[in-house]
């Protein structure tokens, strides 16, 4: 097992308190570590993100509750469900997109290394992905 999805089923196992918004997709970082760090998240229906990468960060989800779709990049987005239980692993240069595309609220914990500094939001136009915005921790999350 790797590293980072030991670290995602550790965090996984410990007592949570998830907070749903319906205004907007709720989070909280549960852990700082020099190495890496852990949040967990949650997802009303309808709720997701924009495609985005990780700003070198490699990661590590597990689906606590309900189902989200990750959408990857090909020639066009290409979707793959994750019902509870499951956890997904990825590397440095990994760009996607979440949501929960489903009818009840999902959770999920997620675990960067190392942690996060910044991210890039991307739109997909004739096939490319093309950057809109470069995010940075602690100043725009």
């Amino acid at each position: 097992m790797s590293r980072l999805r030991t670290l995602v089923e550790f965090y996984a196992s410990r007592p949570l308190r998830p907070r749903f918004d319906p205004h907007e997709r709720w989070y909280t970082r549960l852990v700082a570590a020099d190495d890496h760090e852990a949040w967990l998240l949650t997802w009303l229906p309808g709720q997701g993100t924009d495609l985005h990468d990780h700003g070198g960060s490699a990661g590590a989800f597990t689906v606590l509750a309900g189902r989200l779709t990750e959408q990857t990049v090909g020639v066009r987005l290409m979707d793959r469900g994750y019902s509870r239980g499951a956890t997904r692993e990825f590397g440095p240069h990994h760009v996607h997109r979440m949501v929960n595309a489903g009818t009840v609220p999902a959770v999920s914990l997620h675990v960067y290394a190392p942690a996060l500094t910044r991210m890039t939001r991307y739109e997909l136009v004739d096939g490319a992905l093309r950057a809109l915005a470069v995010e940075r921790a602690g100043a725009d999350w």
